[in-house]
């Protein structure tokens, strides 16, 4: 999943980027209101962590301001940014009442710094589930069971090894199954802005994982994309 960093401090930026990418995520880096601002207008992001107190704004005017854009489809200009991605704020402001503000403002969760990683990615994980519509930690489609903490996929009981990167795959396309991902939209739920992509990356990944999985646990429409069916077969 594409995740958005708001955050000036150079240091935790970067400790930021290298543990969510190794964690799985593609992590894309903003330092103030305006360039996060920008990013969300013309990138798609899973969820952002926001730091509050930026070098030309504070973040929760950057929240504001994304809360209220106008639904998706609204306009032919107002795509995105999407009011409803999911938003953690990351501060050092720690006390009672600037959490509840932050809360209040639109936030979807508050973690104060310094905080632990694996907190990090447990809150991320319950944002990105409940933004799908999901309860249950796990995703279970059919015979196939991911679980996204554990980085794990199991095939009628069965350990399926795979790559982070056709797990990643997976994911994206089980979170949407019913709907028609077309390569771009795959990609870039995948990769950061300075990922080196090949042509054909998405291709290669979805015939290994049907080559693990099933021919048809992944369908093609031609000329569209690729989709998982909302019912797996029998």
């Amino acid at each position: 999943m594409r995740i958005l960093v708001v955050e000036d401090d150079a240091g935790i930026a970067t400790g930021l980027r290298t543990n969510l990418q190794q964690r799985g995520y593609a992590v894309d880096v903003c330092d103030g209101v305006a360039s996060a601002w920008g990013a969300l207008r013309a990138e798609r992001f899973d969820a952002v962590l926001l730091d509050l107190g930026l070098p030309d704004g504070d973040g929760a005017e950057l929240l504001r301001r994304l809360r209220l854009s106008p639904a998706a489809g609204a306009s032919a200009a107002a795509v995105l940014p999407d009011p409803s991605t999911p938003v953690l704020i990351v501060t050092a402001r720690d006390q009672v009442h600037q959490r509840i503000a932050g809360l209040d403002g639109g936030a979807d969760d508050y973690l104060a710094k310094p905080f632990d990683m694996d907190e990090l990615d447990a809150r991320l994980r319950a944002l990105l589930r409940r933004a799908a519509g999901r309860a249950s930690p796990t995703i279970r489609h059919g015979d196939i069971e991911m679980d996204p903490a554990a980085r794990t996929v199991h095939q009628g009981g069965r350990l399926v090894e795979m790559s982070p990167r056709e797990f990643s795959v997976l994911l994206v396309l089980l979170e949407a199954r019913g709907r028609v991902l077309s390569r771009q939209q795959i990609e870039e739920r995948l990769y950061s802005w300075d990922a080196a992509i090949e042509s054909n990356a998405v291709e290669v990944h979805i015939h290994h994982l049907r080559r693990k999985l099933g021919s048809a646990s992944i369908q093609t429409m031609r000329g569209v994309g690729y989709f998982m069916p909302q019912e797996a077969a029998a």
